[in-house]
């Protein structure tokens, strides 16, 4: 089975340059053919291809059915980007595999990467969706500086997991939560003010591992452990 994506679908519905090419061009699909789209929102729709030529491909739906999301509640990473952007894109594409439903971009005080580009960033999410046949898109938020994120209400539990020296949680042994939102820092880990700040705002700290990890392995850790508990 391969699965498509298209944000809206209507009863028909003409597909993107890109998706039209894939179809058309790699896969040889014909006029009358079966394929399978996700609105990435839980829904699996089966449609027949109803006019196809060289460049465009328009479909009908046929059926519909609501697809279970297979992790359970709902994880929200908040990230600081590596400054290797390719490692960064290597969280997005596995935690999506994984099962992730919620990530933000963060810039803290030891960030050496202050931009991104979120189309970019975005197809790389979709693309894993559908490579994993997963039904629900994962929202990838706007980057946002750590202290406005820490003021954001953010329903559920929240942590922060870093390196410093100080009372923390194990966060494989805490009891599995409807909403949770974990905090991963950049090279060189968050500031001891940022962790206070986050303290100060009911953010409890936490550990992840017995040893140093980088930041993206530390953002999987968190999406598998959150998966698995």
């Amino acid at each position: 089975m391969q699965l498509f994506y298209f944000q809206n679908p209507k009863d028909e519905f003409t597909l993107s340059v890109e998706e039209s090419n894939h179809i058309i061009k790699v896969l040889r699909k014909k006029q009358g053919d079966t394929l399978f789209f996700t609105d990435g929102k839980g829904c699996e729709y089966t449609v027949k291809i109803s006019s196809i030529n060289k460049k465009s491909c328009s479909v009908v739906i046929i059926d519909k059915k609501k697809q279970d999301k297979i992790h359970k509640g709902h994880l929200h990473i908040a990230i600081a980007p590596t400054k290797n952007i390719s490692r960064f894109e290597w969280f997005l594409e596995k935690s999506t595999e994984i099962g992730i439903d919620e990530i933000t971009p963060i810039i803290c005080s030891n960030s050496e990467r202050k931009v991104l580009n979120h189309e970019r960033c975005n197809k790389i999410i979709i693309s894993a969706m559908k490579q994993s046949l997963k039904h629900y898109l994962p929202k990838l938020n706007d980057i946002i500086t750590f202290k406005k994120f820490t003021e954001k209400n953010i329903q559920g539990v929240k942590y922060i997991a870093h390196c410093h020296e100080s009372k923390k949680l194990i966060f494989h042994k805490l009891k599995k939560t409807n909403k949770t939102t974990i905090l991963i820092g950049p090279e060189g880990d968050f500031s001891k003010e940022e962790i206070e700040l986050a303290e100060n705002k009911n953010i409890k700290s936490i550990t992840l591992s017995k040893t140093r990890l980088r930041t993206e392995t530390a953002g999987i850790t968190s999406v598998l452990i959150n998966n698995i508990i």
